[in-house]
């Protein structure tokens, strides 16, 4: 069983990583597709990424799951708050029973630094501890984790999500932004390194 990373961050709310080397059938002896997903990879993901949400809390209602104007999948009864990601072959999912959530994994690729300048402003730039693919995707997948949290899409990576401050030990740790569409709001978001992937996730 690839469950690749799991952390349990509070009484209340949980994430894992799960490594996608199983056949469909596998994830469908659990969960049903509720849509037609024609690509068989991203069928996949999609079925571990249920998957994950029934592991980590077994009385997961994913077959209550909708889809919001803005893409986001949820919950109408707001019995569990969720988001999910997938990159590749691994999908990742935070559960929470009182906090909107948000989590994003991406895979470490040197054409970030291409479009660097897109995302981060140069002051963010100046807080990167270096300027390499791995803490530029990193930087990019905390502002992805903060607008799943939001939800409600029409944000800007530059002017609505700010990077303020970064502190990682040991290849885990906080990365600090400032939150600024509707009303300021700061928020820390739960980041981890891996060798080839990183994950970032927010729970506010």
């Amino acid at each position: 069983m690839p469950l690749f990373y799991q952390h349990y961050i509070n009484d209340t709310s949980k994430l894992a990583v799960w490594h996608i080397t199983e056949n469909e059938n596998f994830f469908l002896e659990k969960v049903r597709l509720k849509k037609i997903i024609n690509h068989p990879h991203k069928r996949l993901q999609h079925l571990a990424g249920r998957y994950l949400l029934q592991l980590l809390e077994p009385a997961f209602p994913f077959h209550l799951i909708e889809i919001a104007g803005s893409n986001k999948p949820l919950l109408t009864n707001e019995a569990f708050h969720f988001s999910i990601s997938h990159c590749r072959d691994f999908a990742a999912a935070i559960v929470s029973e009182n906090a909107l959530v948000g989590i994003d994994v991406e895979i470490i690729q040197p054409k970030i630094e291409f479009i660097k300048h897109k995302f981060l402003s140069d002051q963010e730039q100046k807080l990167l501890p270096e300027v390499t693919p791995q803490f530029l995707t990193l930087f990019w997948s905390c502002k992805e984790a903060v607008y799943k949290w939001y939800g409600r899409g029409e944000l800007s990576f530059r002017r609505n999500i700010i990077i303020q401050d970064i502190s990682v030990n040991d290849r885990q740790g906080i990365v600090s932004c400032k939150f600024t569409k509707e009303k300021e709001q700061l928020l820390d978001i739960g980041v981890y390194l891996f060798q080839d992937l990183c994950l970032a996730w927010v729970i506010a």
